[in-house]
């Protein structure tokens, strides 16, 4: 069993919300200057309790986060099985909760597919650190249907929900979205940590407007994804125990921010992802608060 994250503190569960490192580039952090101390301290004062780093840039974020209070998480990649070992003592070595892992391409048949499978839950027990492989396209789990199936064999997997790309890259929406939310509820029953990115049916990133854009289709959708994947963290979870929500909006250099002509022809980012960072937080908050007074025991 891939074990919940815990903060020792004996609390009740709890969310927590960290910022991507990758959602930093090019995003407009007040007060943000020249060093990374300044950004780090301006994500602390916004109230976030972490940052989640990719491989390879965890070490030089550990002692400037630790120093002012911050958490560091992990993510990767594992394509082959051997490398999820080394993934997770590297993890575990730094000190770090938890990671986050893209798992495989997507291209392996169900054998390869279930090696991959399988060094990812030994790796996490061996190493005694949370494992969270990912909802995300080009991996093992970029379908719905196959995800499920995957759950059956392997029940003890726990999941980080990138749901834009389900509700995007399988148009969730088409079908009947209540329909596509009952069938994938074993994976949402798993979900432990989440990555906040609401999309539309036809683009994987969108700015959501401000807090009154309940109206949005999709907004109100993420919401249930998010408060269901609640609700089954707490029907687990022990004293100590959390969800992280990492706001995870990427930059328009990676084709995930859309871009508009601006000011003299300029192309320029749809929102200020920031702002919208934030508010990603704030619903996922008002989620979390839903799922507790639904939650049997909660």
């Amino acid at each position: 069993m891939i074990p919940n994250t815990n903060d020792g503190s004996g609390r009740p569960p709890r969310l927590r919300c960290y910022l991507s490192e990758l959602a930093l580039v090019n995003m407009p952090v007040p007060g943000r200057g020249s060093g990374s101390e300044s950004t780090l301290e301006a994500i602390h004062a916004a109230g976030y309790e972490g940052v989640q780093a990719d491989v390879g840039g965890e070490q030089a974020l550990l002692e400037p986060c630790r120093s002012i209070g911050l958490t560091v998480a992990g993510s990767g990649r594992v394509n082959l099985p051997h490398e999820a070992d080394a993934f997770a003592m590297r993890m575990a070595d730094a000190g770090l909760p938890c990671a986050t892992l893209h798992l495989g391409w997507g291209l392996e048949d169900d054998a390869v597919a279930r090696h991959l499978i399988e060094a990812v839950l030994t790796s996490s027990q061996k190493h005694h650190l949370p494992l969270y492989v990912e909802t995300h396209r080009a991996t093992v789990f970029q379908d719905m249907w196959r995800t499920v199936q995957f759950v059956k064999w392997y029940p003890e997997l726990r999941f980080n929900g990138d749901f834009s790309h389900w509700y995007t890259g399988q148009e969730m929406v088409y079908g009947g979205f209540e329909n596509k939310l009952a069938f994938i509820a074993p994976v949402l029953e798993r979900v432990r940590f989440l990555h906040g990115r609401i999309g539309n049916p036809g683009c994987i990133q969108v700015d959501i407007g401000d807090s009154s854009s309940k109206e949005r289709p999709s907004v109100e959708h993420f919401r249930e994804l998010w408060t269901a994947s609640m609700r089954g963290f707490l029907q687990t979870a022990g004293p100590g125990d959390y969800l992280t929500f990492v706001p995870e909006l990427l930059a328009a250099n990676i084709y995930y921010a859309r871009v508009f002509p601006g000011a003299h022809g300029q192309l320029v980012e749809e929102g200020d992802r920031w702002r919208q960072s934030l508010l990603l937080c704030q619903i996922a908050r008002e989620c979390f608060a839903a799922a507790s007074t639904s939650t049997p025991g909660r």
